[in-house]
């Protein structure tokens, strides 16, 4: 573990060392010395801090996924700040982070005990990719051109009926997942929703990053929103989130509720009300994640009249949603997140013809 707090690393290495299948192999308090210590003691994850001294625990993760790429999961603080960078280290390629309060933080991180060794028993079993750098002799500025090239390929698909709605369920790994699928949807598409387990206030931030990167407009979900095409919402964190009927109109429905399958928000929860309210004119996507919520729903929803997209084993950061909606018989096609959009704008497409307003 890389952390500034004598405090952090002595509760972390406590809540670690009670499981039988773990073990505290270092502790660093700060970057400069968990790179010699990574060398040396070869850990299978690291929990790695944001805000430390000498180098931060941002810089510190882009270089070790270049050059020794490993599970990692962050560290993050309740804040807006918190948030943000959080964001940036799951795109640099953390498979996961935990949230600590900013204050209370050895009863807040006791609390999470239960979150913290899950988290880490899944990222020990993540096969981490090397993050990609630019070919040799291509620039920053070239490759940022690429990239803004890459983000405006995305044409028109004609005016689609408002009728038509997809519904995305991703937990661990998936904001990179749902930022690919999104960065491949035109400013025209169907309206989206989205849910992604993540605590409260980070999904402000996540649906912030995407709105800046997309051609369709993402925010989070707000209660009574009328749902428009070429939007996505998110649910908030904490949050259940559904879409339901007002009068010709589909709108947001956001409320505390009840925990389900141990998450708010929960995609089954978003998933029930594809089937209920929206039937044959819903498309599913699952991504990766851990668990099984929304699998049920999912199959409620291809028993409705939807099309299913569940993303292939090889592409999930972890199979366990994805595994859940196939053996449930949810999916009509199991694709490379790569893949997905393509397809599923093919599909509208072939049936935007029938439904043109």
């Amino acid at each position: 573990m890389v952390d500034d707090s004598a405090l952090v690393r002595g509760l972390l290495a406590e809540i670690i060392n009670r499981q039988k299948d773990m073990e505290c192999v270092g502790a660093a308090n700060d970057p400069l010395i968990a790179r010699e210590m990574i060398r040396e003691l070869n850990p299978d994850v690291i929990t790695l801090d944001i805000e430390m001294p000498k180098m931060d625990g941002i810089d510190f993760l882009s270089r070790l996924m270049r050059l020794r790429p490993m599970p990692v999961i962050m560290i993050s603080t309740l804040t807006e700040r918190g948030a943000e960078v959080t964001m940036r280290a799951l795109e640099l390629g953390a498979v996961d982070f935990v949230a600590k309060p900013r204050l209370g933080v050895a009863d807040g991180i006791g609390e999470l005990s239960d979150q913290i060794v899950e988290k880490i028993r899944i990222a020990a079993a993540v096969h981490v990719r090397r993050a990609a750098q630019p070919a040799q002799g291509v620039t920053a500025q070239a490759a940022n051109s690429r990239a803004e090239v890459t983000r405006a390929a995305p044409v028109s698909m004609g005016r689609v009926s408002t009728e038509k709605l997809i519904f995305i369920g991703a937990s661990t790994g998936g904001t990179e997942a749902i930022k690919e699928i999104l960065m491949r949807m035109p400013a025209d598409s169907p309206a989206i929703a989205i849910t992604q387990h993540m605590p409260p206030g980070f999904t402000t931030s996540f649906a912030a990053r995407l709105n800046g990167m997309c051609q369709i407009a993402v925010g989070e979900a707000i209660h009574g929103e009328r749902i428009l095409p070429g939007h996505a919402y998110i649910a908030p964190g904490g949050k259940q989130f559904w879409v339901d009927k007002s009068g010709a109109n589909y709108v947001c429905v956001v409320e505390e509720g009840e925990l389900v399958n141990r998450h708010r928000p929960s995609v089954e929860v978003l998933f029930k009300s594809a089937a209920r309210v929206v039937g044959c004119n819903a498309f599913g996507i699952m991504l990766t994640g851990m668990g099984n919520d929304g699998a049920k729903a999912m199959k409620e929803m291809k028993d409705a009249g939807s099309y299913n997209y569940v993303q292939d084993e090889a592409s999930c950061i972890v199979f366990g949603m994805p595994r859940e909606a196939i053996l449930h018989g949810a999916a009509d096609e199991v694709l490379p997140l790569l893949s997905i959009a393509e397809a599923l704008l093919a599909k509208l497409g072939t049936t935007s013809d029938r439904y043109r307003v």
